[in-house]
């Protein structure tokens, strides 16, 4: 069987001609899901500071009031939630998306390429979570 057959797709019977494995596949597998491991914790801890930052200001106005400050939950609360959230649902799609990769890249299948990229669908999430956030903002700035 010649080269060009094997580069084309065509089925190999024998170990002898299979072409060898090129190992920055694996390495490329390794380095994106480490890439969505940082995206997950940056948003997680985006999600914690938000929401310490809302408690932060809930005390400094207490203080100038003279009172304790208010056990309510604020819009920060529920924003830092949703960061903490989407970045525990990107680890874990993440996790699952990289087994998969590296379970056909085990059985000398190419990965899959999906419609929809995670990173699009976070981007987008992330478009209409910072679109909410403006539009609290400029509503309680008036």
């Amino acid at each position: 069987m010649s080269q060009d057959s094997l580069r084309s797709g065509a089925e190999v019977n024998s170990k002898e001609h299979q072409i060898p494995e090129d190992p920055r596949i694996r390495f490329a597998a390794e380095q994106a899901q480490l890439a969505w491991v940082r995206t997950a914790l940056s948003l997680m801890g985006f999600g914690f500071v938000v929401d310490r930052f809302g408690l932060f200001l809930r005390a400094l106005e207490a203080e100038g009031k003279g009172t304790l400050p208010s056990h309510t939950t604020s819009v920060s609360f529920w924003i830092g939630i949703t960061f903490i959230i989407l970045g525990v649902v990107i680890n874990v799609v993440s996790a699952v998306e990289h087994f998969f990769v590296v379970e056909r890249i085990n059985k000398g299948e190419p990965p899959i390429v999906r419609k929809w990229p995670m990173g699009t669908a976070v981007s987008i999430l992330l478009a209409v979570i910072g679109a909410g956030m403006t539009t609290y903002l400029i509503i309680i700035g008036r």
